[in-house]
């Protein structure tokens, strides 16, 4: 038991996190944006505090006294190169500048993602391979980490890159499962048959818990760290899906005897990321599909291995991945999301 703070609390995977650590008895604070958001939290014992990454003295507030620091707190689409940059790259470094301050600095637990260490080639991604993003939020996720890297000296820290999570309040996710079950069509971006790593959020939070209380720790020199990928870790499921695969999964989750893959190609594939990034502006939101996603989609195979976190861990899959589709959907249905 200690004070645990989870910035991006409020989130889809902060949701989880902090409902998990109250479980296990930590006293977590949550740091949220709008206190409207985190209710729910409040009401299952989570503190809140009201505030963001990009100003310190709210953060230098929630960080406080904290024995560790989740830091989950970023955004997966934007316009523009700056805004991704500007929460993705900066709040990393004002949280590991915040934690450095403390006399007794706080494990600071940073969630990236796969993006940033690129797609897969010949086999599944591992800690050591060099980074090679491919996105600009991959790109922004990677400069992250290395802002993570500069302060290691300072601040005890782990890096934690899960690849596309699904689960329970997830809504970029959902959008997958609501076509397939509206129209039992799941389309597929190009032609190649591409594998993909996925997580659960509850898995992906029992991973996080045990990287802040037994995983290695970033190196004192950057270097090291991106030479042997020391003080990182992938989490995901064993099992690595083809899209088509993947799609018909979740048709039979949802009870489905048939799922109808239609691929599309990268001419399509690309076109539909204009549409979506000219609709988004229009809108004035970033849509889910844009020209930054449509190069993700085409770059190649997203998988990673787990081995270095079930090693190093003791991380395990309690449920196959079919489990958990079907978990995710009577969530959605229960909810009246479905």
């Amino acid at each position: 038991m200690g004070d645990v703070l989870v910035t991006g609390a409020s989130g889809f995977i902060g949701h989880h996190l902090t409902r998990r650590l109250l479980q296990r008895g930590d006293r977590v604070r949550a740091l949220v944006r709008v206190v409207s958001r985190g209710e729910r939290l409040k009401d299952d014992g989570a503190v809140l505090v009201q505030g963001d990454v990009a100003d310190l003295d709210s953060l230098r507030r929630a960080v406080s006294g904290a024995s560790v620091v989740y830091h989950l707190a970023g955004i997966t689409k934007a316009f523009t190169a700056r805004q991704y940059y500007a929460v993705n790259r900066r709040g990393v470094s004002r949280v590991a500048r915040v934690c450095a301050e403390q006399q007794s600095p706080p494990v600071l637990i940073v969630v990236s993602s796969l993006a940033a260490a690129g797609p897969a080639k010949d086999r599944p991604r591992e800690e050591s391979d060099e980074p090679r993003p491919v996105s600009i939020y991959g790109r922004s996720k990677r400069a992250g980490e290395r802002v993570a890297e500069r302060y290691a000296a300072q601040v005890p820290t782990t890096i934690v890159r899960p690849p596309m999570v699904f689960g329970e309040r997830d809504v970029g996710f959902f959008e997958m499962f609501k076509a397939i079950a509206v129209s039992g069509v799941h389309p597929v971006p190009g032609f190649a048959p591409r594998t993909y790593s996925v997580i659960h959020a509850d898995d992906l939070v029992e991973a996080l818990m045990l990287a802040a209380d037994r995983g290695e720790r970033l190196p004192a020199d950057a270097r090291t760290a991106e030479l042997q990928g020391t003080g990182y870790y992938f989490a995901a499921c064993d099992e690595q899906p083809t899209y088509y695969q993947l799609g018909r999964l979740i048709g039979t989750a949802l009870g489905r005897r048939r799922t109808l893959t239609i691929p599309f190609g990268p001419v399509v594939v690309r076109a539909v990321g204009a549409f979506g990034e000219l609709s988004g502006r229009l809108r004035g939101q970033p849509a889910v599909m844009n020209c930054d996603k449509a190069r993700e989609a085409l770059a190649g195979s997203w998988t990673c291995s787990a081995e270095k976190a079930k090693q190093g861990l003791g991380f395990h899959l309690p449920c196959s991945l079919s489990e958990r589709l079907r978990q995710t959907v009577q969530w959605y249905r229960d909810e009246g999301w479905l």
